[in-house]
């Protein structure tokens, strides 16, 4: 009996030292059991944070809901409009006008992060991007999501949106638990339109064992924002990364997390419903931009890359790909389903100015 407990606290010494580890340099992070709600490490879980395309997961969220409501249907028409086909990249497109299925178009959103789609299913779903804002808002409220906010369906930056890792993880949560038919969206290693080709920015699929979603974000004021999840036997755990430095460093830090986390069955007695907040800062959104979009900072990403511009991970728990990534064709057309019911409106710009986006330069290689 006394050797199985000395294994149980060294595994648990073990875990805590590899966390505290990151302390230093980490942005906030939440690992969590998403069968149970049980929280197996976090830091800052409530301090406010830009989640940049991470927004994208409530844009599926509410697409959900629309189809379960019997609003629409995953053939029913995604069109492009005018304000969509306008947003800066990452972006699809597509010409005004052009018309795909909502199928396609969250697939599209999952791997490719394309803004213009994300916009044009807030369009289509909910009548303007405004009134599907306020669908956004009023699910975040649902959940439980007192730490947020949105403005917007993609992420782009604005200093009106903004989440929490603890907020995040109630969405992962509710995703996974009432969605579980979609879980594939989030899973596809890639896309293809017609000659064009898209992998996942989300670089534990496929390469990390288990892994099976689920989204990235990146602007300069966030940092490099990862969730991530996984599933070993009938545990799946989902770890949420806030405000990297690089695409390596956010997949790498939550590979680590997860791998520690599968090894522990109960860690914490705190789910995410009983967390409390501790930081008396957790009102301020945190800025990353003079760290992230400087030249120095842009100069060093590129050291991740090797000489044909591929990522080097050194993390053993990140395993090089020794297959083609398995593609999923999407495109325009095939839209023969119902069209959504919610009224149409006329979109009125978001009375909030955008700061400057960084040049194409700083977020070429990014892209999420």
């Amino acid at each position: 009996m006394r050797s199985w407990h000395s294994g149980k606290l060294f595994i648990a010494a073990a875990f805590m030292l590899a966390l505290s580890s990151m302390h230093a340099l980490a942005g906030p992070y939440l690992l969590f059991d998403v069968g149970s709600g049980r929280i197996l490490a976090e830091e800052d879980a409530f301090k406010r944070w830009y989640p940049a395309s991470l927004t994208k997961l409530m844009t599926a969220y509410v697409a959900f809901q629309a189809v379960r409501n019997g609003e629409m249907q995953m053939n029913s028409p995604v069109r492009i409009s005018q304000n969509a086909a306008k947003e800066p990249p990452s972006k699809m497109g597509y010409k005004p006008g052009s018309v795909l299925t909502l199928d396609n178009a969250l697939k599209i959103i999952m791997v490719k992060s394309a803004n213009d789609i994300a916009t044009a299913i807030a369009e289509s779903v909910g009548g303007s991007e405004q009134a599907f804002v306020v669908r956004m808002n009023a699910y975040a409220e649902r959940l439980g999501m007192t730490g947020t906010h949105y403005v917007n369906a993609h992420g782009l930056h604005s200093t009106g949106q903004y989440s929490t890792a603890r907020d995040l993880a109630l969405l992962v949560r509710a995703i996974r638990t009432e969605f579980p038919a979609y879980a594939g969206y989030f899973s596809i290693e890639g896309v293809r339109d017609g000659e064009r080709e898209f992998t996942n920015y989300n670089y534990l699929i496929g390469r990390f064992q288990g892994a099976d979603g689920m989204k990235t974000g990146y602007v300069c004021a966030s940092g490099f924002n990862l969730i991530a999840t996984a599933t070993r036997g009938r545990r799946t755990l989902a770890a949420i990364v806030l405000g990297t430095h690089s695409q390596v460093e956010r997949a790498e830090r939550a590979a680590e997390l997860l791998a520690q986390g599968f090894q522990k069955r109960s860690f914490a007695a705190q789910t995410l419903a009983s967390l409390r907040p501790s930081s008396p800062d957790r009102h301020v959104a945190t800025d990353m931009r003079p760290e992230i979009c400087s030249a120095e900072a842009v100069a060093k990403r590129r050291g991740h890359r090797d000489e044909q511009g591929r990522l080097v991970f050194d993390s053993p728990l990140i395993r090089p790909m020794t297959r083609e990534p398995q593609i999923v064709a999407v495109g325009l057309g095939g839209a023969d389903g119902p069209e959504s019911t919610a009224p149409r409106y006329a979109d009125v710009p978001i009375p909030t100015p955008r700061p400057p986006y960084p040049g194409r330069q700083a977020v070429a290689s990014e892209g999420d």
